[in-house]
């Protein structure tokens, strides 16, 4: 493994207590970057804050609901006034909402999902494209799945949510590309063990499929001042090959 390629880089990653973002948090700490670690829960928060410290590295926690939208400019704020810039944003927090025949889903579980897969990140785009700017090479990175581009039934809220978010992403990069040294990216990983695939899966062998850590090198490929892409999908198949989708 490399080692050091985010030393001295601010990183924002949510939904960090578990699974892919606390996986990319650890591991963009131990490339040397200042990590905020943000999620709801306070606890499952210092767990990692406390394996990236026994590590060697450094991370600042943030308890945050991003289904409160003014809490996230509110964050942007205090972001800026306390760190004069963000090198590095990883749009990793998502909920599965459940999985329904189409029409069946409750109001409350579709909102809910659109609010957190889709609105939470258009307002991190609206909050930190500022704040990414005043990075010398700051770098975006967004979860997608594959389920955007497939026809997969009962999946249709998670899909629906997925397909707006690569479309806002890709949309903000191809904006930004002439005017900025933003590089906008996503990441399709795959089939990982994770909780949600536990929700939608309940019956699997655990330790089936690939751990988290297993898939941060594209994570950290993506951020360092090297990247010279931008507006892609980059998904990992079953195979452990990756591929680009480009505008």
């Amino acid at each position: 493994m490399s080692t050091a390629r985010l030393t001295g880089r601010i990183a924002l990653v949510t939904g960090a207590s578990r699974g892919i973002g606390a996986a990319v948090a650890k591991r963009f700490a131990a490339e040397g970057a200042q990590v905020i670690l943000l999620a709801r829960t306070q606890g499952a928060l210092e767990e990692v804050d406390d394996q990236i410290r026994s590590a060697g590295g450094s991370a600042t926690l943030v308890t945050l609901d991003l289904r409160e939208p003014d809490k996230i400019d509110q964050m942007g704020m205090a972001l800026y006034e306390r760190f004069g810039r963000l090198d590095i944003l990883v749009g990793n927090a998502g909920i599965l909402g459940g999985l329904s025949p189409i029409g069946h889903f409750a109001l409350k579980d579709w909102a809910e999902v659109m609010a957190v897969n889709v609105t939470a990140n258009w307002r991190l785009i609206r909050s930190f494209d500022a704040v990414l700017r005043h990075s010398d090479a700051g770098r975006a990175i967004f979860v997608t799945s594959a389920v955007a581009q497939a026809i997969t039934p009962y999946w249709g809220a998670y899909a629906a949510s997925k397909a707006a978010l690569e479309v806002m992403v890709r949309s903000w990069a191809c904006e930004v590309a002439q005017t900025s040294a933003l590089k906008i990216n996503l990441v399709d990983p795959g089939i990982v063990q994770t909780r949600m695939r536990l929700q939608a899966f309940p019956g699997e062998a655990p330790g089936r499929h690939p751990p988290p850590e297993a898939i941060t090198d594209i994570f950290v490929e993506l951020a360092s001042k090297e990247c010279d892409v931008t507006g892609v999908i980059h998904r990992i198949q079953a195979n452990g090959v990756l591929t680009g989708s480009a505008l």
